[in-house]
């Protein structure tokens, strides 16, 4: 059924065969597959509105609006920047389309979203990478911060235009327990030189595109749901090492150290919205074709019905899985260390409706895709026990479930 109510046959999959880039959110979760096109209504910035209004506030006065006026349930679909200053890009679609999860053949080999024909950059470099987290762990020694996560970047140019469907097909295929997703970004203004009349340019569609382990936070009426990663390792293709990373993780000091500083943060950022909050002891373990996570799923009831999704998932992001702790510090470290601009990367993407459910996850094992390029992002959490090559191995082994779907094999790339 879609957002009108309308009584629809399609499956899962051809809402998959229907996402095109340019004027669909695609989002497929452990339950349900998500495909929204068009735009009826887009957010707007704080910048010329009441700027006193948070971004949770402005989501609400205008899904209020537009039910007033005979919508019967509105959304907002998008993505959420990692910096709070730069903006949000929400859309109210025009359709919406929710069906069962999205079962596609494993077996059913890969399809070819790029071409043979093709470079790849790593920014910064690898030492350059180790460099920093050198620099961070010194810090952390001293006292100055308990944990930053540091990310660096794949560039891939190809010569043929990069087939989105395809990736996206090859990132639902083999991440059936995550959340894969497709979202429209900002158009992208680029000089293309002079023409007759002058400096000519053209708006570049940009595509954030990947499949993410982490959910941050879901609502459903009062009840909320939170299910943080932090401290991982990767896969092996070996059965018997494979389970001895997994038990070894489970009682990695470093490991459980990172993965409580992220549970602290979350839970005490949780409990002023909150009657009950359930806060498992321990982690457990969750696996992705290339990594062991450890997680803990925390569960929880509104004090307050109103308290929206989208308000839940600001109030709690950005957590230290993603940033580190103290927060603004280990921002302010960021920009020092990283040499680019994180954009979406490690910012959230999901949905909020008028009735305040909503689903919104971590934009992690993902990249920003234009008409012939992709632009890869990984991200390791260090700690002062850290190492920072085995740091810059962790970066490599996340970047794997995006190299996989592109067919593209690691050695080509790191």
């Amino acid at each position: 059924m879609n957002a009108q109510g309308q009584v629809t046959e399609a499956t899962a999959a051809e809402l998959l065969k229907d996402y095109e880039s340019g004027q669909s959110f695609f989002f497929a979760t452990p339950g349900a597959t998500w495909l929204a096109q068009g735009t009826l209504a887009v957010l707007p910035s704080a910048a010329g509105q009441n700027e006193l209004q948070t971004l949770p506030e402005r989501a609400a006065r205008l899904l209020a609006q537009l039910k007033q006026t005979g919508q019967r349930l509105p959304m907002l679909v998008g993505a959420i920047p990692f910096d709070p200053k730069q903006s949000a890009h929400l859309v109210v679609p025009l359709t919406v389309r929710k069906l069962e999860k999205l079962n596609l053949d494993p077996r059913e080999p890969l399809r070819r979203p790029i071409g043979s024909r093709y470079t790849i950059e790593q920014i910064p470099a690898p030492e350059a990478y180790v460099a920093g987290a050198n620099k961070a762990i010194v810090r952390m020694r001293a006292g100055e911060l308990d944990k930053i996560v540091l990310a660096r970047t794949l560039k891939l140019n190809s010569q043929e235009p990069i087939k989105l469907q395809e990736l996206l097909h090859n990132l639902a295929q083999h991440n059936t327990l995550g959340y894969t997703f497709a979202v429209d970004l900002p158009k992208r203004a680029e000089n293309v030189g002079r023409g007759l009349n002058g400096e000519k340019t053209v708006d570049r569609t940009r595509t954030l595109i990947g499949a993410s382990p982490e959910l941050l936070v879901a609502r459903t009426g009062t009840q909320l749901y939170v299910n943080p990663l932090a401290g991982s390792t990767p896969r092996s293709s070996d059965p018997v090492e494979d389970a001895r990373r997994a038990e070894a993780l489970l009682v990695s000091p470093k490991d459980l150290r990172e993965h409580a500083l992220v549970i602290e943060a979350v839970a005490e950022a949780l409990r002023p919205f909150c009657k009950e909050l359930d806060v498992p002891e321990k982690p457990s373990l969750v696996s992705t074709a290339a990594m062991w996570h450890l997680s803990t799923e925390i569960r929880g009831e509104l004090a307050d019905p109103e308290m929206t999704s989208l308000a839940l998932a600001v109030a709690l992001h950005p957590t230290p899985a993603v940033c580190g702790s103290p927060t603004e510090l280990a921002r302010e470290a960021i920009g020092e260390i990283e040499p680019f601009d994180r954009g979406f990367y490690t910012g959230l993407v999901g949905w909020c409706d008028a009735n305040g459910d909503g689903e919104w996850v971590i934009t992690i094992r993902c990249a920003v895709a234009e008409s012939h390029s992709l632009l890869l992002y990984s991200g390791a959490g260090v700690v002062a026990e850290s190492s920072a090559e085995s740091e810059l191995k962790e970066t490599s082994a996340k970047f794997r479930t995006m190299l996989r779907a592109m067919g593209v094999q690691d050695d080509e790339a790191l």
